[in-house]
């Protein structure tokens, strides 16, 4: 299944994006470095770089190195 992301322009000094990825079953969220051309945030070449991590992310999910996290037992939980 297809990976689809979302995420929001860095704000202040910020230099990078958290994505949240999601193929419909499983959730992953982490940072991309977003893009910056003398200083000025560049959408266009940002949107870009995420969608190729969105590939990355896609295969990792396909091949078991991304999964779901695993359901605590609520007897397990720490008191």
């Amino acid at each position: 299944m297809t990976v689809t992301y979302t995420y929001n322009a860095p704000e202040g000094e910020n230099k990078s994006v958290d994505v949240t990825f999601t193929d419909g079953t499983i959730t992953h969220t982490r940072g991309v470095n977003a893009v910056f051309a003398e200083d000025v945030y560049d959408a266009e070449a940002t949107e870009t770089r995420v969608s190729e991590v969105a590939l990355g992310v896609e295969h990792k999910i396909a091949v078991g190195a991304i999964t779901a996290p695993a359901e605590e037992d609520p007897a397990e939980a720490p008191e």
